[in-house]
């Protein structure tokens, strides 16, 4: 074999390798993303069955609120419904757009149902509805953290897609960007506490 046939060979084969390569990274910072993903939808699961039995366990005492407490319920049922199309597609923005807009209407009917529960000491005093709240509030706490997660893995996959000359294999094999989860709830509950002195 001449050597004018045998470096144009090696150079081929290791731009295959290379690409191959780039093509094994962009699997595995999917795959970690939708991972990440999962975590969320764990935590969400976990939410979406601790709503129905506060609902339950506040039902009797606060009988004069059933607007809030059917409000809670139906938010709850929309989001559920935006989790389980989102579960199946995370890579998909409009199924992302679908579960934020979801989330934050569930968002205000539930912080609305657990300042109820504040403002009535019977119910702040029964060992049930307050484990409940706590339960709550620690699962809104680990969603936080797993979406931050998921949105700091798929950071790292829009980079690497992002990214020359990455980029070139990306896009012949089909990669697209992924979408990241915006904060929920309204624009003032993001807006910081104010302290007065």
């Amino acid at each position: 074999m001449s050597s004018a046939l045998f470096l144009p060979m090696i150079v081929l084969l290791a731009v295959f390798a290379w690409g191959a390569l780039v093509f094994n990274r962009f699997i595995a910072l999917r795959n970690r993303y939708q991972n990440a993903y999962a975590q969320i939808d764990v935590q969400l699961k976990r939410r979406y069955d601790l709503i129905p039995n506060l609902v339950a366990a506040t039902r009797a005492a606060l009988a004069h609120e059933r607007q809030t407490l059917e409000a809670v319920i139906a938010a709850r049922q929309r989001a559920r419904d935006a989790s389980q199309v989102a579960r199946r597609r995370p890579h998909d923005g409009q199924a992302l757009v679908a579960l934020e807009a979801a989330e934050t209407a569930l968002a205000t009917p539930l912080a609305r149902l657990v300042a109820l529960v504040e403002q009535y000491p019977a119910l702040k005093a029964n060992d049930t509805v307050h484990r409940l709240v706590e339960e709550l509030e620690t699962t809104e706490n680990r969603i936080a953290f797993a979406r931050q997660a998921f949105n700091d893995q798929v950071t790292g996959y829009n980079i690497e897609l992002e990214s020359f000359p990455a980029s070139l294999v990306g896009t012949l094999c089909g990669f697209r960007r992924a979408n990241m989860l915006r904060p929920t709830g309204s624009a003032q509950e993001r807006q910081p506490v104010a302290v007065a002195l």
